[in-house]
């Protein structure tokens, strides 16, 4: 090689030095210092679909057979497998709860049992406020002892306002404190328009609720104390001699129904938590207002079997298998799964599972190191152009850092991306 050639060659390794080093000179500054993320973190659109203006649809704007045509002040029916409500009317104005106010009284004493707080063969002593309380009744006598279990079917079965009382005040000390624990659980479920003065549901002007709060006590009831639901299902009790059918005529006439509740006051009209499970698949319905015992009966079972002939809920996505293979930049594996915490169920019009389509939303890069659990993005459902739910994507692998050059390598990759 000549001198000359030499000179050339030098050159040309030199430059590419020169230029390496620059290229790399942010890469090791940023390699000493904490990482400084991308100017723009732009979500990842994984699959495209045309999310509505509208937010949330309710699935029953996409059938084909409408809702039934009710005789009540509001509705709403709801699938507990999906959470997604089906279809209502009215669903978040004010209206007076009656005896369905009982749903959170019994909710908060089944979390009293299960906490070790209460037992079913507990005695619980009649005070004279529970056996004056007006209403509906067990007909309890007051300075005696009455089981938890025996009441709990009072409150349940005969929707006695003695019996809801007496264990009120054994769970807080008095009703007032127990309304209070009835409040601070409506506010950790989301129930943002009901507030609660009393157990039982007698009138009071600010003792207020709405259907789509109603219906998500509901589920929540049957998903958390199932164990409990027997009650719901129990027919008749009899106490002191006394046989009290249960109000949920239903119960007659769809086995299907193991519950819930029923409610009636002159200014409440008549109401109706209903519940059924039809093919391992559960549905709630919530009925206010109703002219009479026989109308929120039809009403219910209408609700219930439009619910059921007309949609399915189906699984999309295990929490153990991804809904999006997702790039990790700088950890040791290069792809991670997102997907929900729990599995992904989604209420449709019958024989359209297959149309739903995935829309994830991710913050990019995903820079290792990644801790399973981490919520990263989005990913919304939709059919027909309407967005039907949108649940949290969260890794589901822990991703640790790549080794130096492992990551020197990426960072580099991405400042060409």
């Amino acid at each position: 090689m000549t001198l000359n050639n030499f000179r050339f060659q030098s050159s040309r390794f030199s430059h590419f030095l020169a230029g390496f080093a620059l290229a790399i000179s942010p890469v090791f500054a940023s390699a000493q210092n904490t990482p400084t993320p991308p100017a723009a973190d732009a979500p990842a659109v994984v699959e495209p679909a045309v999310l509505n203006a509208g937010g949330i649809a309710t699935v029953g704007e996409l059938a084909t057979v409408p809702a039934p045509n009710l005789t009540a002040r509001a509705w709403l029916t709801l699938d507990a497998n999906s959470g997604q409500i089906i279809a209502a009317q009215n669903p978040d104005e004010k209206i007076e709860p009656a005896s369905l106010t009982k749903l959170m009284s019994a909710y908060l004493i089944f979390e009293a049992i299960d906490n070790k707080r209460l037992a079913l063969d507990q005695l619980v002593n009649v005070s004279e406020k529970a056996w004056k309380t007006e209403g509906s009744r067990m007909f309890i006598k007051p300075n005696t002892q009455v089981s938890v279990d025996e009441l709990l079917q009072g409150l349940i079965v005969q929707s006695g306002n003695d019996a809801t009382v007496a264990l009120a005040e054994a769970v807080a000390g008095s009703e007032s404190a127990f309304a209070a624990l009835m409040n601070e659980e409506a506010a950790k479920q989301g129930l943002r328009d009901t507030h609660f003065v009393n157990s039982t549901g007698l009138p009071d002007p600010t003792h207020l609720t709405t259907v789509r709060d109603l219906a998500t006590l509901a589920r929540n009831m049957v998903e958390k104390h199932p164990q409990y639901l027997h009650y719901y299902s129990q027919k008749e009790f009899t106490y002191n001699k006394i046989k009290q059918n249960n109000r949920n005529r239903l119960l007659w006439s769809d086995p299907t129904v193991d519950g819930l509740k029923t409610g009636h006051t002159q200014s409440a009209g008549y109401c109706l938590v209903a519940t059924a499970m039809r093919d391992g698949r559960r549905v709630v319905s919530v009925i206010v207002g109703a002219s009479s015992d026989a109308a929120r009966t039809e009403n219910s079972l209408k609700l219930l079997n439009w619910s059921f002939q007309n949609f399915d809920t189906v699984k999309l996505f295990d929490n153990t298998q991804p809904a999006v293979k997702a790039r990790v930049w700088e950890g040791e594996v290069e792809t991670v799964g997102l997907s929900s915490m729990e599995p992904t169920w989604v209420t449709v019009p019958r024989g359209k599972g297959p149309q739903v389509i995935p829309l994830a939303q991710y913050t990019q890069p995903l820079i290792a190191p990644l801790k399973k659990g981490s919520k990263v993005g989005t990913v919304s459902l939709s059919l027909d152009g309407k967005v039907l739910r949108e649940d949290a994507l969260y890794v589901l692998d822990d991703v640790p850092e790549a080794g130096f050059f492992g990551r020197m390598y990426d960072k580099i990759r991405l400042m060409f991306e």
